[in-house]
Parts: C-alpha cells; structure tokens; sequence
C-alpha cells in the first residue's frame, strides 16, 4: 500500500494505492471514489458490532490492483504515518483515516492501563510496518524531542506519539471536570526521545 496526498493541509484528500489483491480497512463515510473494480466488505452486523457506529468497512483491490480517495470528515490534513516494525505508536481515537493488513491495533495495551486505569481513554495503539493515515484538525504540526527533553501537550491537539516517548496523565485543575475518554481538565507531559505529532486545531471545537 502506497499514500499520496493532496489539497493539504487545509482539505487533504489520501489516495490509496493498492497492489493487485490488497486490502486496506477504512470509513466507508471518507470514501470519496475509486478505481472501477475495487470492492468493499462492510463491518458486520449483529452482535456487539451492530450497536457501533463508524465502524470501518474492507477495501479490495481487484487481480489488477486499484486505488481509493479518501476525505475525512472535518477539514484539514491527511497524514501518513510510516511503521517501521520496531516502534509501535499511541494515536488519538478517531484519527485514523486508513489502516492496512500489516498494522495491527492493539487492544488493551498495557501502557494505557496504566495511563487510564481501568477506564477506556481517548489512545489507540498500533504496530507493525506500513502506512497508517490520520486525518488532523488543522495541518500537522510536530514537537521533536530529544533524550530528557520535555513539552506538556493538551489531549484535543494531541494526534500521535510513539513508544520511546514517556508519557505522564495529569489534571489542569485537580477540583476541576475531568475526563480520560475526551481528555477533557486533562494534560499529558511527553519526555524524549521521540517525535510528538499534533494538530494545529481542536478537532472538538471543529466540529461546534
């Protein structure tokens, strides 16, 4: 799978390029046209799954191979975020734009247990090799820091940050609202090495 990208970083638009028989999972929502013969396998039904909503459907490249353009829903930049198969990465829920076979998402992480407790906080992990496609509020924007280096980043600008970056939770205002699904009262400090991905908007208020 290959990503090129355009109209960025205000309305970014990935074209997804896939080998002959490739598949890569995606929104059907951001599913803007594709290459004729390219197929889609939607989520499926009943169960747990059925009460989900935005769940991502399969796209099949035909035995010629194809190409799909994707768009998120709130406008900004489309990023491609490469894999290396030795660090893994935390992303913000609901950045995800497109993920193929070779990344995994990795349910239940241990770091985010301990990041979030018991509760379901606003981190996905991932790992493996190969692209995965975030959608950002805003153009990307990226904080590289080196060994001890240190930067505290509010959770709505937050858009990924990987493995060797350490990173602590804690509350803006302890007798304020706070919240580890939306990251709502909250701030995250991120020591290096490593390089901190965020999004020059506030994909909530984007969407106000």
């Amino acid at each position: 799978m290959r990503v090129h990208t355009r109209h960025t970083p205000h309305c970014g638009v990935a074209r997804i390029l896939l080998s002959p028989g490739e598949a890569v999972q995606a929104n059907a929502d951001a599913m803007v046209a594709s290459s004729f013969g390219v197929t889609e396998t939607p989520p499926a039904r009943g169960g747990v799954r059925s009460h989900g909503k935005g769940l991502p459907s399969v796209f099949n490249a035909p035995a010629e191979g194809g190409w799909l353009d994707l768009a998120p829903a709130v406008a900004g930049d489309v990023y491609p975020l490469e894999f290396d198969g030795k660090l893994g990465w935390s992303v913000r829920k609901g950045a995800v734009l497109a993920r193929p076979s070779t990344l995994r998402h990795d349910q239940n992480w241990a770091a985010h247990g301990k990041l979030f407790g018991a509760d379901n906080g606003f981190l996905d992990h991932y790992t493996g090799v190969g692209p995965l496609v975030l959608s950002a509020a805003g153009p990307v924007d990226q904080f590289t820091l080196e060994p001890g280096e240190l930067v505290t980043v509010r959770p709505d600008y937050l858009l990924a940050y990987p493995d060797s970056v350490q990173c602590r939770l804690r509350a803006v205002d302890p007798s304020g609202p706070q919240s580890v699904a939306t990251g709502e009262g909250l701030a995250l400090d991120f020591a290096g090495p490593g390089t901190v991905l965020v999004q020059a908007r506030n994909r909530r208020l984007s969407k106000a």
